[in-house]
């Protein structure tokens, strides 16, 4: 056993010197290696551009001057870009984004000869992201600034005659969430993430008092790096 042992520690010494040749580890005896480079592989840093649509779900909270508080569910699409800028620190990823997404989140109910709908029909936000690099793939984490254009609209028909009156008020609040983004290709990346949107709360004289909108967003996007 030892002398086997012993045939093989050999064979696989006099064998080194060669495999190393194969691999390109000795380059012209100036003892640099040609398979190890300081440059990443994939690297993201840079800026980047692309669109987005998805679902959200959530709860809007009335509150009426003179009613009891009450709790609809929400829901509705929406589509949109975004924006934003990444610094490649090799393992960790940190950077800014700003989207700007159309959106048709919101309830409807019945009014006295009609309806009423309150929702978002517009949100922003501008957020930090930080990331953590596997290969090709990106799972990462965002926070930030949310600002969106509420609106209420009645709609009603009297005595055959139809009428719309609307209101739209500035909502401002804040967001967070993840996602995980891959490479495609050098320039394309694909995308998916989940995000919290609270949009606070803004009164309404249509909707007689307060109107407080929160919903959750699962979307996909595509982004191209410059």
């Amino acid at each position: 056993m030892k002398r086997f042992a012993l045939l093989i520690s050999a064979a696989v010494l006099s064998a080194t010197p060669a495999f190393a040749a194969d691999l390109n580890w000795n380059s012209g005896g100036n003892g640099a290696s040609t398979i190890y480079s300081s440059t990443p592989a994939t690297d993201w840093t840079g800026f980047y551009a692309g669109v987005n649509g998805g679902y959200a779900w959530g709860t809007q909270t009335n509150q009426p001057n003179a009613a009891p508080r009450t709790e609809t569910n929400s829901n509705g699409w929406q589509v949109g870009g975004q924006a934003g800028y990444n610094v490649d620190l090799g393992g960790l990823v940190i950077g800014g984004e700003a989207d700007l997404q159309w959106a048709n989140v919101g309830v409807e109910h019945d009014i006295a000869n009609g309806t009423s709908k309150t929702g978002i029909d517009l949100y922003g936000t501008i957020r930090g992201r930080a990331g953590a690099t596997f290969g090709q793939v990106m799972p990462y984490v965002t926070a930030g600034f949310a600002a969106g254009r509420g609106s209420v609209t009645n709609s009603t028909t009297v005595n055959n005659v139809s009428s719309k009156t609307s209101e739209a008020q500035t909502h401002l609040g804040w967001t967070a969430g993840l996602g995980i983004e891959a490479k495609a290709t050098d320039n394309i990346t694909v995308k998916a993430e989940y995000m919290y949107v609270d949009l606070g709360t803004q009164n309404y004289a249509l909707a007689g008092g307060d109107v407080t909108q929160r919903f959750s967003v699962i979307r996909a996007g595509v982004n191209y790096k410059f």
